[in-house]
């Protein structure tokens, strides 16, 4: 199925005001390699879950 997303990885942090901008600066610096950054909130107070994904 094309725009397809394959999980390569997934990492909790605790939340910083930065982590959205460095989101953002990995997805435009690295779309050319076929990885995506996501961010979501987790069950966890404070931690939100940063996940790598690959694009087929």
């Amino acid at each position: 199925m094309p725009g397809q997303l394959e999980i390569i990885a997934t990492k909790k942090v605790t939340a910083t005001d930065d982590l959205y901008q460095l989101i953002d600066f990995l997805n435009r610096n690295l779309k050319d390699r076929d990885v995506v950054f996501g961010l979501s909130k987790s069950d966890e107070a404070n931690k939100l879950v940063v996940t790598i994904y690959r694009t087929e």
